[in-house]
């Protein structure tokens, strides 16, 4: 019985130890500019820096997903330990796991303009369009675009037909995209872009032109990416996650400071054949904000949970972040 009993310690202690272990963090990003900050603090080794600080040796894992809802259930089967999407994939996964999983932000990425670009000539507005079109972005009905198009119809018809244009949305990665606008000829005749795919665009073939910008929709500039997590990594990993945060405040002020630096950053981790002169363009855009606190994310929010994607009611900000003083500032 003895011996039962101190081998059953024996294990108890050994998965205490593993639940407690610091120094692993599996990211998972996107596509696009918008991922910025996280290409800084990798090719930096920021969050090495700050782990080593706190006396952890943190063995960052980068991996590149396309979609909130392949971001969400990579999270949820624990294969990473941070997520980065939109607002509408984060309120999605906490509505989803609140009172179990419990997954809430982390950080923002910054603030991006993103824009419904077109290369029909006959669309002028989204009531131009028609079932013979269709719209490129990351994930129907989940993506942060895909949210945005929601709250711009149900502006258009009313609350009720929120989903109306949901029928021509297709999930495209950026790139893929991004080529069909600018080659033409295909269904795609649509896509709710981001940095820099949409600039590419609208560089590229003279019929592209914007249709609805993201951020005329959610009332001023708003957080176009976030970072999230599960309450248990947080809880487990407690070094490692403030080494994340405390890197990614870093990364935001050498991107505010230092755009040039941040775009050749940005091509040499992308391997990008991106023009630099139009990422210094996008960097420089006064619409463009480096910063890690969330920016106007609760619209969206309640929006989400008015036409019934949620049945849970943000009433702030904080109700789907985690309380971080580097983030306090939120909205």
């Amino acid at each position: 019985m003895n011996r039962l009993r101190i081998a059953a310690g024996a294990i108890a202690l050994a998965l205490a130890a593993n639940a407690q272990a610091e120094g692993r963090l599996r990211i998972a990003e996107q596509y696009g500019v918008t991922y910025l900050l996280l290409n800084i603090a990798q090719e930096h080794k920021l969050i090495e820096k700050y782990g080593r600080q706190a006396g952890v040796d943190i063995k960052v894992e980068w991996t590149q997903l396309s979609g909130g809802a392949a971001i969400n259930d990579a999270l949820l089967a624990g294969a990473i330990d941070v997520g980065s999407a939109g607002v509408g994939p984060l309120i999605t996964l906490w509505d989803r796991t609140k009172g179990r999983h419990n997954v809430r932000g982390v950080a923002a990425l910054g603030s991006f303009p993103y824009y419904l670009v077109t290369n029909n000539p006959k669309v002028k507005t989204i009531a131009d369009f028609t079932d013979k079109d269709r719209i490129g972005l990351p994930a129907v009905g989940v993506s942060v675009q895909a949210r945005i198009l929601q709250m711009a119809v149900a502006k258009q018809w009313g609350d009720k037909a929120f989903a109306r244009l949901d029928k021509i949305t297709q999930t495209l990665p950026h790139p893929d995209a991004a080529n069909a606008i600018i080659a033409g000829g295909t269904e795609i005749t649509g896509h709710f872009a981001t940095p820099p795919f949409q600039e590419q665009e609208l560089a590229q073939n003279p019929n592209a032109h914007v249709v609805l910008k993201s951020y005329d929709v959610q009332g001023g500039p708003s957080s176009s990416t976030l970072l999230y997590a599960t309450e248990q990594y947080r809880s487990e990993n407690p070094k490692t996650y403030r080494a994340f945060v405390q890197a990614l405040a870093e990364a935001a002020d050498f991107a505010a400071r230092n755009p040039e630096g941040a775009a050749d950053v940005y091509l040499k981790v992308n391997k990008s054949k991106v023009d630099r002169a139009l990422l210094l363009k996008i960097f420089k855009n006064p619409e463009v904000q480096f910063r890690i606190a969330p920016q106007n994310t609760l619209g969206l929010a309640q929006f989400m949970h008015k036409v019934g994607a949620v049945k849970n009611r943000a009433t702030s900000w904080r109700d789907y972040f985690f309380d971080d003083a580097l983030v306090k500032d939120g909205s």
